[in-house]
């Protein structure tokens, strides 16, 4: 008789420059990218993102060597994009989407988060534009993800996953459910960021339960409770409430990540799970000690 194969065993677990205080390609409080590198591998991850584009090296020779002989490999890479403003912002958006892509491609990774544009600045706190959308932006929004989607599979061979992220248009439960909706599950898959849809308000295990069908990706990452009701009292800027330390080190938040895990793992596909613990700016020897102890936590819950 075969043993059951664990539902976890097509999960693969991975980390993002992210959960080292990245968020730029260039800047000074940020560690250097081969410190981020030596300790991701040394914390016991295998898989890793991009990062902000420019941070890692960008000659996908230079970057196969210096991740292959760490033992790394790539999962994604990650695009901004504002594609609400419709046809408009197509050829400046693609020019920013098609490097990035070719070096995911390059990589040999097979997704390409889209994370959609920031309503109000996510350092200053500064109003950009109306939080909501108008019908005729839903629309734009909406089509030209998918247009997005069929580029990206015809010329490079990726699937986007679409990241719904505080403090932009796609965010909360009812947004989600909207986007998802309005948009073809074959050319626009989800990753589901669960920090990020805790932060506003959301139940992953519920998504995962409803739009299963739609999971292409995760991100793993908790909120401290007491910390976000503070930044929703205050209505504080995404940036500034990480500054707070709204993003917490697992097991200590919400949501409870075994069950989310149990739910993706019930799927029974194939998934990446990328811990990203927002922290910029940190200081640099804060990383590397809460990734150790994550990855022993994870391993816990199965992955």
């Amino acid at each position: 008789m075969t043993a059951s194969v664990p539902a976890h065993s097509r999960i693969r677990v991975g980390s993002a420059p992210d959960s080292w205080g990245v968020w730029f390609p260039d800047d000074p409080r940020q560690v250097p990218w081969q410190r981020f590198l030596d300790e991701v591998a040394r914390a016991g991850y295998e898989w890793i993102e991009l990062g902000p584009y420019g941070y890692l090296p960008s000659d996908p020779v230079r970057l196969a060597e210096e991740t292959g002989r760490r033992g790394l490999k790539v999962s994604a890479g990650t695009v901004f994009t504002g594609l609400h403003h419709g046809p408009a912002v197509w050829e400046e958006t693609w020019a920013h989407v098609a490097d990035i892509a070719a070096l995911t491609r390059a990589m040999g990774a097979e997704h390409l988060v889209v994370i959609p544009s920031f309503w109000r600045d996510d350092k200053t706190g500064r109003v950009l534009e109306d939080r909501v959308l108008t019908p005729r932006q839903w629309r734009d929004l909406t089509e030209q993800s998918e247009r997005l989607g069929r580029e990206v599979r015809e010329r490079f061979g990726l699937r986007i996953v679409v990241h719904p992220h505080a403090d932009t248009h796609i965010d909360t439960e009812e947004n989600v459910s909207r986007f998802l909706d309005a948009t073809d599950p074959d050319l626009v898959s989800l990753c589901l960021d669960t920090g990020h849809y805790a932060y506003c308000g959301g139940d992953s295990v519920e998504l995962i339960k409803t739009y299963g069908e739609r999971l292409g990706y995760l991100h793993l990452k908790q909120v401290d409770p007491a910390v976000l009701a503070e930044v929703v009292a205050g209505e504080v800027p995404f940036g500034p409430a990480v500054g707070r330390g709204v993003m917490c080190e697992p097991p200590a938040g919400v949501p409870a990540l075994e069950p989310v895990l149990a739910a993706a793992g019930a799927l029974g596909v194939d998934l990446f799970a990328i811990v990203e613990q927002d922290m910029y700016p940190c200081p640099p020897d804060k990383p590397y000690p809460i990734a150790e102890r994550t990855r022993g936590f994870l391993r816990s819950c199965g992955i």
